[in-house]
């Protein structure tokens, strides 16, 4: 049975220590989350699932420099259900991987779990999002780099590119991911139910599938988003792709019109102008991945039109029309009426929340301007017996954080409101070639809070690793506070970003300092080590440095 404790600590002089003491708890085997309301208060909490030993507790607050006694400790005591049929201790309105984060997380705490879903299982991310682009991406990297190599004096061959069977491909793997990860997960936790239906809530919190209502103790949304595509005059009539159809296409146009430079458009881009496509890419703001560091952003783009990819930024789009087979595009730009045209068109605008139809109305939850479901840190709803977890609610649209947030949802639906989605460091990833990752505060953010931020740029021609690969094509910026030297973001444009960032998601989650950073032991030749030389650029000029040096 969960247990709440109560701890008196003494020893906490500022946050930081309140910190070191939540952190200290949660490292003991069976503490689920740990809480200090303030330093001055002398007191922590933590929920621990099952009997764990206070001198456990005690003595990990110990080694981190406090002391601390556990109080007491009582059984977590929930209010009852609502009356009626209450075969399910949790039901999970969708099937992506917020609810799956949520269902298995309620089966590992003993709860009877029903997974209620429409259409396919496994959502977005695993159907038509990360996983079909990602490996497209990479076929067409392979397929791209077989025909230009870029070591000098070096030249491939390639042969044709056979899409249809690509595509198969693509489409195999799927299959094989959604059942390994969702359909022969559902069957490994026999407390998970699959219900198959469309779910409406009705008033006081209950769940009607199919004619049958049930009044579950706690229900959790997770039922994820999809494409949106604003209202232009014309597009309708003349026909566009969103990714979900780009991503099944059978047959390769022979030219492309992409709205949209942020992560998915540029990905996508990509993989068609390397499949033969001749693709233009308009966005309606200033530059391309608009929110990424501006140096990012130009680098990336001087990338891809190395590749031939053409770019219209900061433009407005006044209508479509379909003229003798083609899409034609106007649109406005410094003033300038102007107009392309290609064979198909592909809308990479942005995704919208699925929550029509759930009945948010019934249950008195009022949803956000576009449609999302807004939730607290503990990721409850306006109905205090309602959670929501995923791209459906006012949180990041990123597979990891829909993950997260499903797990936190169901400890909290289940055991009280005890732990909060920690969204200080959410790292993101654009998987172009180069790749864009980064995590933290930008220039301008740190300036918008009230930071005096100092930034370093270090071009990627001062990486060891980008000379012996001749990879040399991006940018890495660092972003530090002037006065402390404490790192507030990290960003990069290189190969193999996604990966490297990692190093940058944990220093800025210990408090680092570029200091820090540039003393840390990094493998020489890898990418990663670029990081240390960016924060070793704050206070030494790293191109008159030997390799290696410290």
């Amino acid at each position: 049975m969960p247990l709440r404790l109560k701890l008196e600590v003494q020893g906490m002089t500022c946050d930081d220590c309140a910190r070191h003491v939540e952190r200290a708890l949660r490292s003991v085997p069976g503490v689920l989350s740990a809480h200090v309301p303030h330093w001055s208060s002398g007191e922590a909490e933590a929920i621990a699932e099952g009997e764990v030993p206070a001198s456990a507790m005690e003595e990990a607050v110990a080694r981190a420099g406090y002391r601390a006694r556990v109080l007491r400790s009582e059984p977590i005591d929930l209010p009852p259900p609502p009356a009626g049929d209450h075969r399910f201790d949790l039901m999970i309105i969708g099937g992506g991987s917020a609810a799956f984060a949520a269902a298995i997380r309620a089966a590992e705490l003993g709860a009877r779990v029903a997974v209620i879903e429409a259409e396919t299982l496994g959502g977005t991310c695993v159907n038509v999002g990360c996983v079909p682009s990602k490996m497209l991406i990479r076929a067409l990297e392979v397929y791209h780099r077989a025909g230009t190599h870029r070591f000098r004096g070096v030249a491939t061959a390639r042969g044709a590119l056979r899409w249809a069977e690509l595509i198969a491909q693509k489409e195999a793997l799927i299959a094989d991911l959604r059942r390994e990860k969702y359909e022969e997960v559902l069957a490994a936790y026999p407390q998970i139910t699959l219900i198959r239906g469309r779910a409406r809530l009705t008033e006081g919190g209950a769940v009607a599938v199919n004619g049958t209502t049930y009044a579950s103790g706690w229900v959790i949304l997770a039922t994820g988003a999809r494409p949106w595509v604003p209202p232009i005059p014309g597009l309708a009539e003349a026909g566009y792709l969103t990714s979900m159809e780009a991503l099944s296409l059978q047959e390769l146009p022979r030219s492309l019109i992409v709205v949209g430079a942020n992560a998915v458009g540029l990905e996508l881009a990509q993989v068609f102008a390397r499949a033969g496509v001749a693709v233009t890419v308009l966005e309606a703001l200033p530059r391309i991945v608009p929110f990424e560091e501006p140096e990012i952003s130009a680098a990336l783009q001087r990338a891809l039109e190395e590749e031939g990819m053409a770019f219209h930024t900061g433009v407005r789009i006044t209508g479509v029309t379909r003229l003798d087979g083609r899409v034609v595009l106007r649109f406005e730009q410094d003033g300038q009426a102007r107009e392309i045209s290609a064979e198909r068109i592909l809308m990479a605008t942005g995704r919208r929340p699925n929550t029509e139809g759930l009945g948010l109305e019934a249950v008195g939850i009022l949803p956000g301007p576009r449609g999302e479901i807004p939730v607290t840190p503990y990721m409850q709803t306006a109905h205090p017996r309602i959670y929501a977890a995923g791209d459906c609610t006012n949180l990041p649209m990123f597979v990891y954080v829909a993950a997260a947030s499903g797990t936190v949802a169901a400890e909290n639906a289940l055991l009280g409101n005890h732990r909060m989605l920690d969204l200080t460091a959410v790292p993101r990833v654009t998987f172009t070639d180069p790749e864009v990752a980064s995590v933290g505060w930008t220039e301008a953010q740190a300036r918008e809070r009230g930071e005096t931020p100092k930034t370093i740029l270090l071009p990627l021609e001062a990486v060891p690793r980008a000379r012996i690969a001749f990879e040399t094509r991006g940018v890495i910026k660092l972003v530090a506070d002037a006065a402390t030297d404490r790192l507030l973001g990290i960003h990069l444009t290189m190969p193999q970003a996604g990966e490297a960032i990692a190093a940058g998601l944990i220093a800025l989650q210990a408090g680092y300092t570029a200091q820090d950073l540039g003393r840390t032991l990094f493998p020489y030749l890898t990418w990663a080590e670029g990081l240390r030389l960016a924060a070793q650029s704050f206070t030494r000029d790293v191109a008159r440095l030997s390799c290696c040096a410290g």
